[in-house]
């Protein structure tokens, strides 16, 4: 079929044994790639209520239909799983080339089951697919193991995913690196492949992707998806990178400051897109897209592609650190360490609160670099008390040491750098995110009306479809202006079949709930879509939303009509007619068995 390579690749480090499986195609004009079609496949793959470190839980990596084509952003790689920092569905996506290289070397996923008694590496070599012993590769860092094996191999051209020691420590918020720069960040999806003794996956192929109708793509990306992409909603991401959003959400008072204190830091200014240029020492782009907003930037002996927005904001001024050659060190060691910048700097802006308020003493306050520098690697790998203690994120923390009331995580996973306050959008798209506290499920940044409670609900609800979708077929989040209709029209010409704007509105909508579900059968529900007591409490004293808060009620009112426009119930779970409406078959996600 067109676009699709028709193969998963089925890799039991229990046993051993890799084979192979058709791709299900009864799914594909319901769930197209990526986000939908792995959450599909972790439906019958595992029981939801499984422990996400246990050999039963498995890893899905799949490319969007898109992938290795001339149609820009869509070569990104999707990670399904549990989640061992939250215990929810777990959707994360990675940039470069190693996309495109899995369907490159013939297939549309892997799937990675059980676990490996020893250290294994999984080398994919088009159809020559075999697990290598990776004793000598355990312990090493994420920079050294992509090195390492692309020596070992004796060819530069493989693609590699790897874990550093906190992914081999099981830490929940450890990622995995792909071209040492690149990372899927969120969820702790590090500790899971850690957990079945899986160090690294190289990757190369030499097969090519077929289209239906190559002339009329061409024609689409002339006249639609080019002029798109190049308008001037997206050129900030090329011209500036991320760091540009500094700016913004200093100028719009959302900027989380002193552990979201604060929305107003007086070092902005150090960490934006014009200190980053200072230090730029070349551009990256993904394969076969024309944006390259990748930034390498050196600082002395650290080199890192970034840092991004999220680095600056949660590592830098929410922790009230604003030397930008400091953080670019931070976020190089967490690199290198396999840790989310996010969760990490999160969590070290709480041990400098809980410090100075004389909570608990974590021996580190805001600003103090040294410290800081030295938490990262401590927490890698459970050194000292500090580093145990630390490890373990935010909300555990606040329930064994104190500080619940400015944990600031949503399901255990640590906010991101907007503060809800200040965009009450962003407040209701963390609480009812499917894989907890994540800005990419609605940002409502720019939104006219970012405090009218009847308006937010809609707003958040169409940004959680149409990135259900776009993240489906998997298009880049900077391709901000794109829309079901490119979507649609794109997929149709490509594929062979014409799929309507109103179709990929409704496989959206269809692909969220079906989170949902994952979500309600593993015991989640309405007491789950929460938001901390700083953000539902506490006035915001100083900057442009000076005087915001976002109250309990404004909140359970957002809450309850966001459920409402969902058709769910009072609850948060789906009601029976929202599936039929959407054609979802609840028998068929109720066993927790492997397809037949």
């Amino acid at each position: 079929m067109n676009l699709y390579c028709n193969k998963v690749l089925i890799v039991d480090l229990t046993n051993k044994n890799i084979s192979q499986k058709d791709l299900n195609f009864d799914w594909v004009e319901k769930y197209f790639g990526g986000k939908g079609l792995g959450f599909r496949y972790l439906f019958d793959e595992i029981n939801p209520n499984i422990d996400p470190l246990s050999p039963e839980n498995v890893m899905i990596f799949i490319v969007g239909p898109l992938a290795g084509t001339l149609v820009p952003t869509t070569s990104r790689l999707a990670l399904i799983t549990k989640s061992p920092a939250t215990g929810t569905i777990l959707d994360s996506y990675i940039g470069g080339s190693i996309g495109a290289e899995l369907k490159f070397a013939g297939f549309d996923a892997i799937i990675i089951r059980g676990k490996s008694k020893e250290p294994v590496n999984l080398i994919i070599n088009n159809e020559h697919c075999e697990l290598r012993d990776a004793s000598e590769f355990w312990g090493r860092g994420i920079f050294e193991t992509n090195k390492k094996i692309k020596e070992t191999l004796r060819d530069e051209t493989f693609k590699t995913l790897c874990i550093g020691p906190a992914g081999e420590n099981l830490v929940k918020f450890s990622c995995i690196g792909s071209e040492s720069y690149r990372h899927f960040g969120r969820g702790g999806c590090g500790a899971v492949m850690g957990s079945k003794k899986l160090k690294a996956i190289a990757i190369k192929g030499s097969k090519g992707v077929k289209v239906d109708n190559l002339g009329g793509l061409l024609k689409v990306m002339e006249s639609t998806a080019y002029p798109d992409l190049f308008s001037n909603e997206n050129l900030w991401v090329r011209d500036d990178g991320t760091p540009h959003v500094i700016d913004v959400t200093s100028e719009m008072g959302i900027l989380p400051t002193y552990n979201f204190q604060k929305s107003d830091f007086k070092g902005a200014h150090k960490l934006n897109s014009e200190s980053i240029k200072k230090l730029k020492k070349s551009d990256r782009a993904c394969f076969s897209c024309p944006l390259a907003c990748g930034n390498f930037t050196k600082a002395q002996q650290a080199q890192v592609e970034g840092p991004e927005y999220e680095t600056l904001a949660m590592a830098g001024a929410n922790c009230g650190i604003e030397e930008l050659e400091t953080v670019i060190r931070f976020n190089e060691i967490c690199d290198s360490l396999g840790l989310d910048t996010i969760s990490t700097g999160n969590i070290i802006a709480y041990a400098m609160e809980m410090t100075e308020r004389k909570i608990y003493n974590f021996d580190v306050r805001f600003g103090d670099e040294k410290n800081y520098l030295s938490i990262p690697k401590e927490i890698a790998y459970l050194k000292e008390s500090r580093g145990k203690q630390l490890s373990i994120g935010v909300r555990e923390l606040s329930k064994l040491f104190g500080g619940k009331e400015f944990a600031m995580e949503v399901k255990g996973l640590e906010f991101p750098g907007y503060e809800p306050r200040g965009n009450f959008g962003m407040g209701l798209g963390y609480a009812t995110s499917d894989r907890g506290a994540c800005h990419l499920r609605a940002w409502t940044v720019f939104s006219e009306r970012p405090f009218d409670l009847e308006e937010v609900p809609k707003e958040v609800i169409n940004f959680q479809n149409l990135n259900s979708i776009k993240w489906s077929m998997i298009y880049c989040d900077f391709w901000g202006s794109i829309e079901s209709r490119i979507i649609a029209e794109i997929f149709s010409v490509a594929f062979g079949k014409i799929f309507s704007p109103e179709y990929m509105d409704k496989a959206g909508e269809r692909i969220w709930n079906l989170g949902r579900i994952f979500n309600v059968k593993s015991g989640f529900s309405r007491k789950d879509d929460y938001l901390p007591h700083r953000t539902l409490s506490e006035v915001l004293s100083e900057g442009p939303a000076k005087g915001k808060v976002l109250s309990e009620k404004a909140f359970n009112t957002m809450i309850s009509d966001y459920y409402s426009l969902r058709g769910w119930d009072s609850n948060g779970i789906p009601t029976d007619k929202k599936l039929n409406e959407l054609g979802i078959k609840e028998d068929e996600l109720t066993d927790g068995g492997r397809e037949k």
